[in-house]
């Protein structure tokens, strides 16, 4: 299963379908369907969840199109003081400009006049339970997950010491052997070959296994084994954040190696910054030893302790001793 590292895949465009949301929130938002949606897919265009108070209003300036229209106490309480035909043209309004549906929130039912405006925009109008701050909440939940930008890097990715580690190198480096070595050591396997990548939030990069592979490495001479049969459950874990890439390479005698750890090599996956530690590869190196440092190495830094700082500190000052002591034995003549 091991492939040519590479650079992340080029994400492609999320789509995310109205039948998809309510599939996936039907039993967390208790929604009941009012009004079906048309036959052919809706498709939705932004993350964004909206409140439509004032565009029940009339006021259409600064409304957003293609966002998800929650409808809470307050917006079912104003179509309430309207008359029919001004619920009709509230409603229509929302149809018109392309809001993919209407979710009514704490059970509340819609005026008919309303639900006929929806059903003549082909706007369809699902109700929860749920109150309107809690519908909201899960809803952009849900949303942000699925909006996430997202890549594939050939790699392997371990939970080691709580430190999320992106393994790449060329095919057949040994990024699998790596990865097998450390859930030995007792570390979790998250993805081999094929990593998920999304971005969360600002700066975070979630990294998972794909369906299809799941837990599976495939060590070459031997094939492919099941980590989570082998290891159980403790071995293994759905997902985790990226913070550090060990990248492999034969060792190359010409090449300039750091030795002291003042400058740290970065990479960028989905606009995401990550420290990055290039590892060459000779006869005899323990690298998942290596790799565990890595990683402690990686969590003393967050801590704001730098080995390589500290150890250039005390050299300054030992020189600077030194100097002292060499400027009074000058000048003692006793």
């Amino acid at each position: 299963m091991s492939r040519d590292p590479g650079r992340p895949e080029r994400p492609a465009a999320p789509r995310v379908t109205l039948a998809e949301v309510v599939a996936d929130l039907a039993e967390t938002l208790h929604l009941r369907e009012v009004l079906p949606p048309p036959d052919e897919d809706v498709v939705l265009a932004s993350r964004d969840v909206h409140r439509p108070g004032m565009a029940l209003m009339g006021f259409m300036e600064n409304f957003l199109p293609h966002r998800l229209q929650v409808l809470g106490e307050s917006e079912v309480a104003y179509l309430g003081t309207l008359d029919p035909p001004q619920q009709h043209a509230a409603v229509t309004r929302l149809a018109q400009l392309d809001a993919p549906a209407l979710l009514v929130s704490s059970g509340l039912a819609l005026p008919e006049a309303a639900l006929d405006a929806a059903r003549a925009g082909r706007l369809p109008v699902y109700v929860s339970t749920l109150p309107t701050d809690e519908v909201v909440h899960e809803l952009t939940l849900y949303l942000n997950e699925r909006f996430a930008p997202r890549a594939e890097v050939h790699a392997s990715l371990v939970d080691v010491y709580g430190v999320g580690m992106l393994i790449t190198g060329r095919s057949g480096i040994g990024k699998s052997e790596c990865a097998l070595d450390l859930v030995e050591r007792g570390h979790r396997l998250v993805a081999d070959d094929i990593v998920e990548i999304r971005r969360v939030g600002d700066g975070v990069l979630i990294g998972r296994f794909r369906d299809v592979l799941q837990h599976s490495l495939e060590i070459r001479g031997v094939g492919v084994i099941d980590v989570q049969a082998i290891y159980g459950i403790r071995g293994i874990r759905m997902q985790k954040r990226i913070e550090v890439e060990v990248h492999l390479e034969p060792w190359r005698a010409e090449a300039d190696y750091e030795r002291m750890g003042f400058e740290r090599a970065q990479t960028e996956i989905l606009g995401v910054t990550l420290p990055r530690v290039v590892l060459p590869i000779n006869p005899g190196k323990n690298l998942t030893v290596i790799m565990e440092v890595i990683a402690l190495d990686f969590m003393l830094r967050v801590y704001g302790i730098d080995a390589a700082r500290e150890l250039n500190r005390r050299i300054m000052e030992t020189l600077q001793g030194s100097d002292r002591l060499r400027r009074y034995l000058r000048h003692d003549h006793e």
